[in-house]
This record gives structure tokens, C-alpha cells and sequence, in this order.
């Protein structure tokens, strides 16, 4: 089971990438960027990403991350990075608003449905006491809601179009409310000398490969197209 989990991170994280860099490709195609600045942009993504990845499984190989004493704790790289890297390019991006004009707004959300195997692939690192409950949807973890639900609202609000527009809004604050809630608890469940959560095991799994992929690329994912989407539905709207 151990080896179908690590398959499991790997594979997710590749078809995730995979179907965003696709998205990308069509909105680029539609943008009025020269042929150039499309190659260009693209070239950026895929060597932003693959660089990312690379970096933090060599640091993972290392055992850099497995130092969880370190003050401030090293793990912190793998949060904040993604994150503020990401709150830039929403915030500040003139290309990013651009790319986003030309993204159907559902397709933002039908992707979050990647959310359902993250949290069984979560619970199966649970069931081989790899993690503990509070991650889990068994536990205080309540992000597999957005997976599911993702569907339903892409469908409503964007396709049938009988749903306001509202409710795609709430939904994204929601589901950030969710992701960043199970990040503060992953975070509480560190063996760190900031840990809250005392049940065992604690979460030291995610420092290793391919599990470092969860908070570097995935939870990445779940975050990153709440903002785009947001910035679509509260900006100038998408095509």
C-alpha cells in the first residue's frame, strides 16, 4: 500500500500540472500576446514548476526538511514560497490578468475536484499510521467538501448558468477557509517545539519524497485556483 500511495502523489501531481499547462496553452492561444511572449510564458511555467519540484525532492532526499527543531523550522520554505509567489502573480500580474481573460471560469473550478484523492490518498497515509487523524477527513480535515462540491458549482454557476454569481465567490472563500485550515493543523502536527497536536504520529511523512509533493505542488494547486478564480468573478470577469 505504501508504494501504490507514493505512485499516488507522483501521478496526481503530474495529471495536475499536466491539465493546468494545457489550460494555459489554449487561454495563450486566445491572448493577445505575440507567438513569442506565448512561447515564452509557457517556457516559464514548465521550467518554474519543474524547477520547484526538483528542488524541494533533492531537499527532501537530503533530509533538510526532516530537521524539525531548527528554529525557524525549515518546512516553512515549502509553505511560503508557493504562497507568496502566487499571491504576486494574482496581485501584480498584468500577464496573469490577461491569461485569465481567456480561461473559461469553470474550468478553475472543475479542477479542484482533484481534491477527493488527495484527501483519500491523505487517509490511506493515515491507515499505515504515516499521519495522524486531525489531517484526515476522519479528523478535523474538511477539504474533501470542496472537492466534492466543485462539480456541482462549476456546473450551476458557469454551465446551466442558473446559480449567481455569488455563489462561486462564497465557494472559493470557502474553500480557502478549508485548505489554510488543514495547513495550520498540518503545521500544529509537526514535531516542532510550536506543536499543539501530541497524538502520534506526528506529521513528519511530508518531509520526505514524494510526500513533499502534497504541500509544494498540491496544496499549491487547491490555493492558487481559488485566487485566479476570485480574481476572475471580483476583476473584469473571464471569457
Amino acid at each position: 500500500m505504501y508504494q501504490l500511495t507514493q505512485v499516488g502523489y507522483i501521478a496526481l501531481s503530474i495529471i495536475c500540472v499536466a491539465l493546468i499547462y494545457g489550460g494555459l496553452q489554449s487561454a495563450l492561444a486566445k491572448s493577445k500576446f505575440t507567438p513569442q511572449k506565448q512561447k515564452r510564458i509557457a517556457r516559464q511555467f514548465i521550467l518554474g514548476v519543474l524547477g520547484w519540484a526538483l528542488l524541494v525532492s533533492f531537499l527532501a532526499w537530503i533530509q533538510f526538511f526532516a530537521e524539525f527543531s531548527a528554529i525557524p523550522p525549515r518546512f516553512i520554505i515549502v509553505l511560503l514560497v508557493p504562497l507568496l509567489t502566487i499571491l504576486g502573480l494574482t496581485i501584480f500580474s498584468s500577464d496573469l490578468a490577461e491569461i485569465l481573460r481567456h480561461v473559461p471560469p469553470a474550468h478553475l473550478v472543475y479542477i479542484q475536484s482533484f481534491r477527493i484523492v488527495v484527501e483519500l490518498l491523505i487517509w490511506l497515509l493515515f491507515l499505515q499510521d504515516l499521519l495522524p487523524i486531525q489531517m484526515t477527513f476522519e479528523g478535523y480535515n474538511f477539504d474533501v467538501l470542496t472537492g466534492l462540491t466543485a462539480p456541482i458549482v462549476a456546473y450551476f454557476c458557469f454551465v446551466k448558468k442558473q446559480w449567481p454569481r455569488w455563489v462561486a465567490i462564497a465557494w472559493n472563500f470557502t474553500g480557502l477557509v478549508l485548505v489554510f485550515t488543514i495547513i495550520t493543523i498540518s503545521v500544529f502536527s509537526f514535531p516542532t517545539p510550536f506543536r499543539y497536536f501530541m497524538n502520534e504520529p506526528a506529521n513528519r511523512i511530508v518531509a520526505q519524497f514524494p510526500f513533499v509533493w502534497l504541500p509544494a505542488i498540491l496544496v499549491t494547486i487547491a490555493y492558487s485556483m481559488h485566487f485566479f478564480s476570485l480574481k476572475q468573478l471580483l476583476g473584469s470577469g473571464a471569457s
